[in-house]
């Protein structure tokens, strides 16, 4: 039987509505910024969060495992409220929605943060295949207390992406830290990408 009473929906939504839920409800308080789909929560008719999927921060996301741009994408937020229905089911239901919606998608990708505590165990619960840490990263904190990532720092203060040049971080100007490595999750959606993915899981 069904413990969960409460009528669940998801369905596409705005970039308003996701925008909304990553700043009041997901610990980074800040959209992605690389192009992504948006999959809008609700329960019994109330809006609880988004599911967020993208290109990530990387255009090479499925290089790795022998995949083009589009055919691999990373699920970059999950921003949920308070809720009752299991966040691997949302996200079960998610995964099957994508899919449908890009028939040329093979797997995803997500990441969970030691800094933040995260370990993974929302995709654990999805049957996600854990594939180890990725390598640790560094940022700078500016003296009003913002972090730049690495990929957004440049000693000249110029940083060039996607073709555009973007005022970008001087590391010299503010305190370098080091982020460890995060999880790294893999959820392969066919069969022939399973029998691909299968062979990299770690315990």
């Amino acid at each position: 039987a069904e413990m969960n009473k409460a009528d669940l929906k998801l369905d596409w939504c705005s970039h308003e509505a996701a925008k909304y839920a990553c700043e009041k409800w997901h610990y980074s308080g800040c959209i992605p910024k690389s192009k992504s789909v948006y999959l809008g929560v609700w329960e019994s008719g109330k809006f609880i969060g988004v599911l967020i999927f993208g290109l990530g921060a990387s255009s090479h996301l499925g290089a790795p495992y022998g995949l083009k741009t589009f055919e691999a994408a990373e699920l970059t937020r999950i921003a949920l409220t308070q809720h009752e229905s299991a966040v691997s089911r949302i996200g079960s239901i998610a995964m099957r929605m994508v899919k449908k919606q890009s028939p040329g998608l093979r797997l995803l990708v997500s990441y969970a943060d030691p800094a933040q505590d995260h370990h993974g165990g929302v995709y654990q619960a999805m049957g996600w295949i854990y594939n180890g840490k990725t390598n640790p990263d560094w940022a700078v904190i500016d003296a009003k207390g913002k972090q730049w990532h690495s990929r957004i720092c440049s000693t000249t203060g110029i940083k060039s992406q996607f073709g555009k040049k973007k005022k970008a971080m001087r590391p010299q100007d503010g305190t370098k830290v080091i982020l460890p490595g995060k999880h790294r999750y893999l959820m392969p959606l066919d069969d022939e990408m399973r029998k691909r993915i299968e062979p990299l899981r770690k315990p």
